[in-house]
């Protein structure tokens, strides 16, 4: 199946004051997805205030960054945001994976079955075409791999007596539990966040792209003299987008992934640190562990440098949504408030990050109750890691 938008960001991204036949694709494509018919102010074809009202209501429901603005993650979400349970039959399309609402939609429904362990990716590949597969052997019909309305027919007499709870949050858990203290032997994938032409943030003189690569560098350095394999997501003159550095974590088998930022605003006294992990309101669309090693990032970088505690979020952001494995995402701070630019261009700082990086990803596998929060050091990871000796830290 061909987007009916594909082409859409062909020119770049889409925002307010610009105009054009794209303009109309994008109205067109808001008002299927929000059922509802957005009155413009003036020429159709220009993006007016109402047409980026929208959008921001359309990513603050969807968990993504409210900012009006249509890029290549915001389309992926309004494409398959226009597709209903029911509206066509899902297969597993060799190729072209066929995505979108209505394949979250059946994921759940397998999920809540104990058919699908998760997660809730909106994505038909192998694991749902095998747990549809199981589904219509367990139903008596017939097992073609297709969700059309046979299958629907009898998923719907099964869920008014049938209900279940999360198997992927507590997979995750399990292999967490299981994998022991140590951090020696596993694979932590650093994302630094923008890369190449993109700069990301800039100002006071720094560049978010410049920023992250450092910090991420620094936390492989550390992370390699305790055992781990630290894989970074691009080098310093590179920017793959979101689904490629996913796609790199899986391929290399990451335990975490870490996804470096730092946040810019429009007002200047817009400070602090910020965690986000992956989660929406679907059943086995949380990852449960992200979560928590969320929370683990948060109060480690927050007890360290005492910067402004903005918190830790769910969100849909396709490097958190995409990867298999749990991930977060971390805003640094503010590039636009200069006390977050005084921290960020410190190399003592910078360290004081990586540290703190390191230690939450340690307490992932430690459990709440062995460390109080900002006080354990890099020595006592490497005790853990069963490189130094215990008796020295």
């Amino acid at each position: 199946m061909r987007d009916a938008s594909n082409g859409l960001l062909a020119e770049g991204p889409l925002r307010a004051g610009n105009t054009g036949e794209r303009i109309l694709a994008l109205r067109s494509l808001i008002d299927r997805v929000t059922s509802e018919q957005l009155t413009p102010t003036g020429p159709p074809d220009v993006f007016d205030c109402r047409l980026e009202a929208a959008v921001r209501a359309f990513q603050q429901r969807r968990g993504l960054l409210a900012d009006g603005v249509v890029g290549p993650q915001t389309l992926r979400a309004l494409e398959g945001a226009r597709w209903r349970l029911g509206d066509r039959v899902l297969l597993l399309a060799a190729g072209h994976w066929m995505r979108g609402d209505d394949v979250a939609a059946l994921q759940e429904r397998l999920v809540v079955l104990g058919l699908l362990a998760g997660p809730v990716d909106a994505v038909f590949g192998p694991r749902t075409d095998n747990a549809l597969r199981e589904l219509q052997r367990s139903l008596g019909i017939e097992v073609d791999g297709t969700c059309g309305p046979t299958t629907l027919r009898a998923m719907d007499a099964l869920a008014r007596a049938v209900g279940g709870g999360d198997p992927w949050a507590l997979r995750q858990q399990a292999e967490v539990a299981g994998a022991g203290a140590s951090l020696a032997g596993k694979v932590v994938v650093l994302d630094p966040a923008h890369g190449g032409i993109d700069r990301g943030v800039t100002a006071f003189g720094l560049h978010e792209d410049d920023v992250t690569f450092d910090i991420a560098c620094r936390t492989a350095e550390r992370l390699r003299s305790i055992g781990v394999d630290p894989v970074l997501t691009r080098d310093a003159h590179d920017g793959p987008d979101d689904v490629t550095r996913a796609a790199r974590a899986d391929e290399v088998g990451a335990d975490v992934v870490l996804s470096l930022h730092c946040d810019g605003s429009t007002s200047p006294h817009a400070t602090g640190v910020a965690t986000f992990f992956w989660g929406d309101d679907r059943v086995g669309a949380r990852s449960a562990t992200g979560a928590h090693l969320a929370s683990l990032v948060q109060r480690e970088l927050v007890a360290r440098s005492g910067m402004t505690d903005l918190r830790t979020h769910a969100c849909t952001f396709d490097i958190l949504r995409v990867t298999k494995m749990p991930a977060v995402q971390v805003e640094l701070g503010y590039l636009t408030n200069r006390a977050d630019v005084e921290r960020l261009a410190d190399p003592d700082f910078r360290d004081l990050v990586a540290e703190a990086l390191v230690v939450a990803v340690q307490r992932l596998y430690l459990g709440e109750e062995d460390a109080t929060t900002g006080t354990l050091r890099l020595s006592d990871v490497l005790a853990y890691a069963r490189l130094v000796d215990s008796g020295s830290r």
